[in-house]
């Protein structure tokens, strides 16, 4: 079914008054009715389903419409003003990334679906008899509002459009850039004359609705809008009307709900300098979701303390899962990174699903899980905080090619890249989001003012033993990204004895040449780490509680302080001269 733009002006809207329940009975009866014989219509040869793309291909703007999420500011609407942008974070992601062909159709509802409680909608404000009256799914139109005005923009042909009755407080409704939506028999539509990408974002205030074009694809000319006039008439607000005998109006137990914000965090690892962190910031009625119960399954991991909140969520079978593919795909290598990042979106999923509800405006979340709720629209309408475990994807990853060009026989520092697609959408989380929590130093330093700096938490202080001359320990893996060729030659230049602490990951005749001990760490006269890329210094930090000399690179994280030496990474030279200081020895021999 097709309904035609009109021409004419909008006839003047009727004076309003109260609805009655004989009203409200038939409006819902005509709704029964159009919702079937829609279905009937589409049921026959409806729009069909479009198909979604990774966005490569589609560069340039053709349109984007920008408008605020909080258009009420009342605490009597806070409730359904949370409902709308959980609505809009649920219809956006339903939306976003979709690819209308020229001369296809765009449908909302063929999209969006039915806004049910079961499909993660909830109750918000819908315009409904002149009245903006609670109901589940409420607020969609801000974003059918946006998708209308950037069709116009984008030169598409409107296919079906209806504005509203009544002007709805700070839509689009006041100038005649408005299409309604009511499922399923109120509907947008419409069709480009070239490929179009929509994307839909919501960011902490804004919902962001754009058309991306192809690099070789010209602008189009606007479409002139529907030339009815924009309503006349403003809709009343069940909260503020003062009609308090209409059935509908909302006092003593029909009043909006109080609906308090609350944070969630969404944590992986336990790192100490975390664990610390949320026990300090985190209120009663906050929300903890993790992989797994640690404390109950004494495992160290994931042992975060959930005593003291509102609700505690995790996701055990994508846990496990996790698990079991980390211990198949073994130590390096992309498969083992593959498995460790579908199983990270799996586990965000499981905590979205159990613990974001539209009360949740404040969020800290675990880096691993960043990319996927950022592409799923998990995060807008909210503050996020991140904990970072390690430097953004696409700083990480320019740093390993960088090396990788320089080293092509060092194969280990090109084994792996992760999607493009999550490299950019890590990077736009990262952007929006209002604070970054870590303990590492360079980290830290990439995020200016919006980095909470954490004090690393040194381990419980272990005796040093009798430190053997000439004896180092290198916390490991063996593998190029943590300084192991460097280190290597310098053990030769300087008939250094090494106690590999990790794993072997560059070949098993790595060492060779190299006097390898397997002895305590702690009898090294220094433990040694000239590394490219580390994101825990654990054992670093267990040396320096042990007053142990380090020897470091920046990229350790670690701050300068008493037995910490620093030195360039990749840098042999520096790094032989400070070993020989260390150990008491002319750095030329």
């Amino acid at each position: 079914m097709t309904v035609a733009t009109p021409s004419r002006a909008r006839p003047r809207m009727p004076s309003w008054t109260p609805p009655t329940r004989i009203a409200t009975a038939i409006f819902a009866a005509k709704v029964a009715v159009f919702r079937a014989r829609r279905a009937a219509f589409d049921l026959a040869g409806g729009p069909p389903r479009l198909a979604r793309d990774d966005g490569a291909s589609f560069k340039f703007v053709a349109a984007e419409v920008v408008t605020p999420l909080w258009s009420d500011q009342a605490l009597a609407e806070r409730a359904y003003q949370l409902g709308k942008v959980h609505n809009l974070r649920a219809a956006g992601r339903r939306l976003d990334g979709l690819v209308i062909a020229a001369g296809a159709t765009f449908s909302f509802w063929r999209h969006v679906g039915p806004p049910s409680a079961a499909r993660g909608f909830v109750a918000g404000r819908m315009l409904q008899q002149g009245c903006m009256v609670p109901a589940v799914g409420g607020g969609l139109c801000q974003l059918s509002n946006a998708l209308y005005d950037a069709a116009l923009q984008a030169g598409c042909a409107i296919l079906e459009r209806h504005p509203h009755s009544r002007i709805v407080p700070g839509s689009a409704a006041a100038y005649g850039r408005d299409a309604t939506v009511a499922w399923n028999y109120v509907d947008l539509r419409f069709s480009p004359s070239q490929d179009l990408r929509l994307t839909v974002r919501l960011d902490r205030d804004r919902l962001v609705v754009r058309f991306l074009r192809r690099p070789d694809a010209r602008p189009t000319a606007p479409t002139a809008p529907d030339a009815a006039s924009p309503a006349d008439a403003a809709a009343r607000s069940c909260a503020s009307c003062d009609e308090t005998e209409c059935f509908l109006h909302e006092h003593g137990d029909r009043a909006a709900p109080a609906m308090p914000g609350r944070r969630a965090f969404l944590v992986d690892e336990a790192w100490p300098e975390f664990q610390a962190h949320v026990a300090e910031t985190h209120a009663v009625e906050d929300r903890l979701g993790l992989p797994l119960n640690g404390q109950r399954l004494h495992l160290p991991r994931y042992a975060w303390p959930n005593a003291g909140f509102e609700r505690v969520a995790d996701a055990p079978i994508a846990a496990l899962r996790r698990t079991l593919a980390q211990r198949s795909a073994g130590l390096q290598g992309a498969a083992r990174r593959g498995a460790e990042l579908d199983a990270a979106e799996r586990i965000a999923a499981a905590l979205a699903r159990r613990l974001l509800g539209q009360d949740v405006t404040q969020l800290t979340v675990a880096q691993s899980y960043l990319p996927f709720l950022w592409r799923a629209g998990h995060l807008g309408g909210r503050e996020v905080s991140v904990l970072m475990t390690r430097l953004p994807m696409s700083v990480l990853q320019a740093r390993l090619d960088a090396a990788a060009l320089a080293h092509p026989d060092r194969i280990t520092l090109a084994d792996f890249r992760a999607p493009a697609w999550l490299g950019e959408a890590e990077a736009a989380a990262l952007a929006e989001a209002a604070h970054i929590i870590t303990p590492h130093s360079g980290i830290a330093a990439l995020f200016g003012e919006r980095a909470i700096r954490l004090d690393w938490r040194s381990p419980p202080a272990v005796p040093r033993l009798s430190p053997v001359p000439c004896r180092i320990a290198f916390p490991g893996p063996t593998v190029a990204r943590k300084g192991a060729h460097a280190l290597r030659q310098v053990a030769r230049a300087l008939d250094l004895e090494v106690i590999p602490l990790g794993a072997e990951l560059e070949g098993p005749d790595f060492w060779q040449g190299v006097r390898t001990v397997a002895a305590d760490w702690r009898t090294a006269s220094a433990v040694v780490q000239p590394a490219l890329v580390e994101d825990a210094p654990r054992r670093l930090l267990a040396a320096l509680a042990a007053g142990i000399p380090v020897i470091a690179t920046e990229a350790c994280g670690l701050e300068p302080q008493p037995g910490l030496t620093l030195v360039p990474a990749d840098d042999a030279e520096a790094l032989a001269v400070a070993l020989a200081e260390a150990l008491g020895r002319d750095g030329r021999s």
